[in-house]
């Protein structure tokens, strides 16, 4: 491949320098100015065949992130995400000319917007994703470069963008057609398709929950685009570049997935050599995809942070598009500049206007990259998947070998709806979706295993020892296409290496027979609820000695409600009963996630006073645990802003009441320190906490433990909303005589105390509040409105649906669930 680039590129320069390529531009930079240096050499370098190139002006969108660019947010399906919430953007798709500095609008979208656009391999079209005025959905349209010839090619209720030629003439793109929202955000999420050149046979090639990014085609014809992603890990600093092939197999990582803290984006291989460009944005990325070009070598495999050398200081760039290594346009403001690689940067071109410019590319014919023929079965629900050695890890200290008897397979689950950055009712700073319980395989005693998966899901796998106790839990995930075989050395690997050659004996056990097929937990559910599945345990086996006439250890498991969580769920994740990945960094030790780090599960061993599970109820919490233990086991639970900001007042007009009772009558031992009691309702406000646990620094490890006050004070512990008088608040400083705990001593010596009064007719406010419709855990609930709208949009239900009629959220869940596998192509 490098050959025929250097190839073309030596045929154009005898073109050129036959007559057909006049003097560099004169005053690209601006009017009356000479060219700026680097240009000059570029232009009798790598660009001396670029004549033209295309950029598109589009105004800057409002949110921070760098992907919440399209469709509405979830609360209100009013407020657009695109540029100015809705307002006419600037989007003009224009072509300049080096040679004469003249700039043609090849397309006014006139208040709509343009975006994306690449040239096609003969030169002669532009590919871009357009907007029109007065709507609201991007889709894919072709256009001449002389500006003739407009064509849409996709059309529907969905976003289609960041498309690519593809080189056996389709098209791959991204598109919100996977029907699914930002784990973490308020709006869509977009994943790849692929269609023909008329935007027929849309067909799904990523099984991705979070979003997919700027695909573009590598010389060897795969794709390389950036994957946003955290299994049960954080949901902010995991987001680097991947390569697949274009009909979706093969997926794996190109570089990065070790690495936190930089979005790597709208990369492009570099002509010529096997290395590529892209922009590091940094932190969770920034707004338009700004940040760092950074040249990326492969040779030093994925993982090595030497392999990222930057090619500049300072202001932000956006778009990189490489003609060499030294030689990198983007765009910056209003700009496009010319990057040389020694740290240089020159302004060689500036919009008239004061718009923002985007995607700067050349126009030039270019060769197609090798046609990847298909290695799907679009017949099949499955794949197939062989695991070379299990023991093969860069941290598996202290596993031996034979110690793995099963893999356990999950499903990570898309989202229909969204309303915060946090988990919201999902967890409690723990897991951002819900994971599906797929089943077990076998582990060979040589550490092999052959096993069938479902075809275009989101699977990940925990090792499991032979009493079914996780060892190793994988934090990303994989995902086959219908029909895949795909195989991986071993379970977090370094990428570089390759199956151990030393082992002994003949091929891997596994292949010996027929791939194995997923054994699931029959007569369990496949996704797990703390107030359906796990709370009845807890009734039966530990409420009778944990409930707050009897608060053993002061500990509390009954199922009654705080402002946000009930008081088991609570309790067991700030005592940390249980162990997942609390948005932390990936590729944790051996044995420090799930069932066999979970002290809930010892508990009922018989160890704990007695306390023993029947084999039920400890399959039932391990399947809970295992799949991160979440709190709701439903996204019909979480809350849009009304029911959030319903929470916070609840919590506030309690708190509130409280803190002049503290100062008067408690501060003595409670005065707002760490170990106090909190006079402030937002001391310990649930978002602060969320934000803090973006990273595992020291101060983190000390949160979430029963040393941390908010254990013992946090509003979810502190209110009983189900039953006011049982509250802890009340209970704490009650004398024992008046039916009360005494830990206080005798701070309320009576139920007629006037601050007892005070404090429980604000605790009963705070329930009327929060109970003025249903709450999730309670009889009656129902699922707020933009619940149901998306479930409509997805066909789920009836567009005669009215909203208050009963649903079964859970079934319908489900159905929403089914009707995303395994995506069939359509006509």
């Amino acid at each position: 491949m490098k050959a025929r680039w250097l190839a073309v590129a030596a045929a154009c320069g005898v073109v050129c320098a036959q007559g057909l390529w006049s003097a560099p531009a004169a005053t690209p930079a601006a009017a009356g100015k000479p060219a700026a240096n680097l240009l000059t050499k570029a232009q009798a370098g790598p660009m001396r065949v670029v004549e033209e190139i295309i950029y598109v002006t589009r105004a800057r969108y409002d949110d921070s992130h760098w992907y919440a660019n399209i469709g509405y947010y979830c609360d209100d399906e009013n407020k657009k995400a695109y540029a100015g919430n809705g307002a006419p953007d600037i989007g003009k798709l224009c072509k300049w000319n080096l040679r004469t500095g003249q700039v043609t609008v090849l397309l006014d979208a006139q208040g709509g917007s343009v975006r994306d656009p690449q040239v096609h391999y003969d030169g002669k079209k532009i590919l871009f994703s357009y907007r029109p005025s007065g709507t609201d959905y991007y889709h894919l349209y072709e256009i001449n470069t002389d500006g003739s010839g407009l064509r849409q090619i996709t059309h529907g209720p969905y976003d289609d963008y960041e498309a690519t030629y593809l080189p056996d003439g389709d098209i791959l793109f991204v598109s919100t057609r996977g029907k699914r929202w930002v784990n973490c955000w308020m709006t869509q999420v977009g994943i790849m398709f692929r269609c023909d050149a008329n935007g027929q046979r849309i067909t799904q090639v990523s099984a991705n929950t979070e979003h997919d990014n700027t695909p573009w085609v590598m010389p060897d014809g795969r794709i390389l685009y950036t994957r946003w992603e955290y299994v049960d890990r954080s949901q902010v600093e995991y987001h680097h570049l991947w390569v697949m092939n274009p009909d979706g197999t093969g997926a794996m990582v190109y570089y990065g997935n070790m690495h936190s803290w930089i979005v790597m984006i709208d990369a492009k291989p570099v002509p010529g050599s096997d290395k590529v460009v892209a922009c590091f944005s940094p932190g969770h990325g920034v707004n338009e995809h700004a940040g760092i070009a950074t040249l990326v070598s492969p040779q030093l495999g994925p993982d090595s942070k030497a392999a990222a050398v930057p090619l500049h200081k300072g202001k932000h760039i956006r778009d990189p598009f490489p003609f060499a290594e030294n030689c990198v346009i983007a765009a910056q403001d209003n700009k496009i500049v010319l990057l040389d690689g020694s740290g240089a940067v020159e302004t060689i071109f500036t919009h008239s206007a004061n718009e923002p410019l985007h995607e700067p590319r050349p126009i030039l014919a270019r060769p197609r990259e090798p046609v990847i023929p298909h290695r799907t079965v679009p017949a099949s629900h499955t794949g197939r998947m062989i695991l070379a050695d299990v023991y093969q890890s860069r941290n598996l200290t202290g596993v031996k070998r034979g110690e793995i008897k099963k893999l356990l397979l999950l499903e990570s689950l898309p989202k229909p709806v969204n309303f915060s950055g946090g988990p919201d009712l999902t967890s409690f700073l723990g897991t951002f979706t819900l994971e599906r319980v797929l089943g077990t395989v076998p582990v060979e005693p040589d550490g092999s295993a052959y096993f069938e998966m479902p075809a275009n899901r989101q699977i990940f796998f925990v090792a499991l020892d032979e009493h079914d106790l996780s060892v190793k839990r994988m934090q990303s995930f994989t995902s086959l296409m219908p029909g895949e075989t795909m195989s991986c050395a071993g379970c977090h690997e370094p990428r570089a290496q390759t199956p151990r050659e030393s082992r002994p004996g003949p091929a891997l056990q596994a292949l010996r027979r027929a791939p194995s097929t997923i054994e699931p937990f029959a007569g369990y559910p496949d996704v797990i609820d703390l107030h359906r599945d796990v709370q009845p345990v807890l009734d039966r086996a530990c409420v009778p000695c944990h409930n707050p006439q009897k608060p053993e250890g002061k500990i509390i498991l009954t199922g009654d409600l705080g402002p946000h969580f009930s008081h088991s769920y609570f309790t067991i994740i700030m005592h940390k009963l249980v162990a997942d990945g609390r948005n932390g960094l990936g590729n944790q030790p051996p044995r420090s996630l799930g069932s066999s780090a979970s002290r809930l599960l010892k508990l009922g061993d018989g160890s704990h006073y007695g306390a023993r599970y029947t084999e039920r109820e400890w399959r039932m919490l391990w399947l809970w645990i295992e799949s991160a233990a979440p709190y709701a086991g439903s996204y019909a639970a979480l809350r849009n802003e009304k029911q959030q900001q319903l929470a916070g007042r609840a919590a506030g007009v309690a708190l509130s009441a409280l803190a002049p009772i503290q100062h008067s009558r408690c501060g003595g031992c409670h005065n707002g320190q760490p170990n106090g009691l909190p006079i402030n309702p937002t001391h310990y406000d649930i978002d602060k906490r969320r934000a803090q646990a973006h990273r595992p620094t020291a101060q983190y490890e000390r949160l979430l433990t029963d040393r941390d006050p908010y254990a013992r004070y946090g509003p979810d512990i502190l209110l009983n909303l189900s039953r006011p008088e049982l509250s802890k608040v009340l209970l704490a400083p009650l004398s024992k005589s008046a039916g009360g705990w005494g830990w206080c001593g005798d701070v309320f010596q009576s139920t007629q105390d006037p601050d007892y009064r005070k404090l429980l007719l604000a605790i009963r406010d705070a329930k009327n509040i929060l109970e003025a419709e249903p709450r999730y855990g309670t009889p009656g609930f129902q699922p707020n409105r933009q619940f149901i709208r998306e479930m409509k949009r997805f066909g789920m239900l009836p567009e005669n649906y009215s909203p208050g009629q009963p649903v079964n959220f859970f079934a319908l869940e489900q159905q929403y669930w089914r009707s995303l596998w395994h995506y069939t192509p359509t006509p």
